[in-house]
């Protein structure tokens, strides 16, 4: 996985980055392709849909082929032109050049971004391939891409995914801010910059035209998309407007509307920019509100049953919630009050936890102790792993915010030599984004499957000189601020006077 790199402030700058970059693809994937494209008895069709379960291969395809042909002549709009055109064996040299990597070391980002193409493709093929039976290639292959200028972005910056989601989704901030202070360009400027230079299938570089240039008639659309409870009236209003009319009945539309069913999906299906891309599908469709709502919710649960993981988020997950839960939550400026009694929560906590002689008669509340503590200065996820006497063995104590499965967890920490060093000697291990790479394959593959996270902290503490306890957390895989990273520290400070103090009494 890539580390993070100083964030360009200009389109040339951002193009320079992006452009030639190579995306990794996962390892069993990489595979199955190369080994299907050195099988003779293989379809273009079959390589194609196999090529599918890696978006990043089937855009360095097309990527490829267009930028051979040359400006002269018509780009693919599809994988199967797109490998007609340059042959088995270009593609073949072409896939064992990408980067092939285990799956979590691909940054969680660049897979939760493809996960939302993938969401777009299930959405279109459903929604429009079959009134457009003759181009379902073209809808398919230009739904799924039309994110692609952003995978490149996520893949070299990965941690502008989370910063997005807590500042756009959570908080409400503008978006012409945050893509400001983020990127310095806006977003859609950047990614039609990218489209145009990949040569990109041209209904993808339609919509980003129509976003960046021409949003007059997506405006007027969407005025009228509003009054869908009134068929005859919408009717009118687009027979008063036929270069409307025209507009809207273009296939190149079908795209669009399905990465905005699929982006906006990813923060909730009520919201109001989810409600709009609603309304234009039936207004697109002709069809009711409630029949084009039923058609995407089953949609996403089909995609869901074939691309979603564990470690992603897929909004079919959420069709099972209250209908106005939410999965991110703005965290409004809290009161001086609510400051002082959080504060005051976790002096409480750290004051019994120093007490002297120690407050608690057993380990159990110790350990207790230490986690309402951790808990109190802003973690949401906590871990506490006991080592034995031979170091052998780790583990989980009352684990908090993690699955049901950590309450069984043992670790062999001989497996990993994060783990080992941990164990050595009293450390302190800080996961971000620019180190995870470096760190990520050394953790064991149960403890990144609590923790499916790119900000973590994990701190070894010790007793007699002995180390006896790991402690991992984080604030469920949102960023660790400075003053997260300082509460923590002094938090751990607390807990290891705690262990001592309690050491001194089994002894007494």
């Amino acid at each position: 996985m890539p580390t993070s790199k100083p964030l360009p402030r200009t389109l040339e700058d951002w193009l320079a980055q992006l452009d030639k970059h190579l995306l990794p693809v996962p390892v069993e994937h990489h595979l199955n392709v190369c080994r299907a494209l050195s099988d003779s008895r293989r379809s273009l069709r079959e390589i194609a849909d196999l090529m599918q379960a890696s978006p990043a291969l089937a855009l360095c395809v097309l990527r490829e082929a267009n930028r051979q042909a040359g400006s002269f002549s018509a780009p693919s709009e599809s994988l199967e032109s797109a490998l007609s055109r340059l042959g088995l064996q270009r593609t073949l040299e072409l896939v064992k050049r990408q980067p092939a990597r285990p799956i979590e070391e691909i940054p969680l980002a660049l897979r939760q971004i493809q996960l939302i193409s993938q969401h777009a493709a299930q959405q279109a093929s459903g929604l429009f391939s079959g009134r457009l039976a003759r181009l379902w290639q073209e809808i398919h292959w230009g739904s799924l891409l039309f994110l692609a200028p952003i995978w490149s972005l996520l893949a070299t910056h990965p941690e502008l995914f989370e910063q997005w989601e807590q500042r756009v989704l959570a908080r409400a901030e503008p978006v012409a801010n945050v893509e400001q202070d983020l990127l310095g360009v806006p977003l859609l400027i950047l990614c039609l910059a990218l489209a145009e230079r990949w040569r990109l299938p041209d209904w993808v570089i339609q919509g980003y035209r129509l976003l960046v240039a021409d949003r007059r008639q997506l405006v007027k659309a969407l005025h009228i998309a509003r009054e869908i409870q009134h068929p005859l009236h919408q009717r009118q209003m687009l027979d008063a407007d036929i270069p409307l009319r025209r507009w809207l009945t273009q296939p190149a539309n079908s795209i669009l509307l399905a990465n905005g069913l699929a982006l906006s999906a990813h923060h909730a299906w009520n919201s109001p920019h989810s409600l709009r891309w609603q309304r234009l599908t039936g207004l697109y469709l002709q069809l009711p509100l409630n029949d084009v709502q039923q058609q995407i919710h089953q949609h996403a649960a089909q995609s869901a049953r074939q691309h979603a993981t564990p470690a992603l988020w897929h909004p079919a997950q959420a069709l099972l919630w209250p209908w106005d839960a939410r999965r991110l939550q703005g965290k409004p400026a809290a009161s001086p009050a609510t400051t002082a009694t959080t504060d005051k929560g976790w002096r409480q906590h750290c004051a019994q936890l120093l007490a002297q002689p120690s407050a608690f008669h057993n380990l159990d509340q110790l350990i207790s102790g230490s986690t309402q503590a951790l808990l109190a200065c802003d973690l949401s996820r906590v871990l506490l792993l006991l080592a034995d006497r031979s170091h052998s063995r780790l583990r989980a104590q009352q684990p908090t915010g993690l699955d049901k499965s950590a309450n069984t967890l043992i670790i062999d920490p001989q497996h990993s030599q994060v783990l080992r060093r941990l164990l050595q000697a009293p450390a302190q291990l800080r996961l971000t984004p620019a180190n995870i790479a470096q760190f990520s394959a050394l953790l064991p593959g149960s403890l990144k499957a609590l923790f499916p996270s790119e900000h973590l902290l994990i701190r070894s503490l010790a007793s007699n000189g002995r180390v006896v306890m790991v402690i991992v957390a984080d604030r469920n895989g949102a960023i660790l601020g400075d003053t997260n990273v300082q509460a923590f520290g002094k938090t751990v400070q607390c807990i290891q006077r705690a262990l001592d103090s309690f050491a001194r009494r089994e002894r007494l």
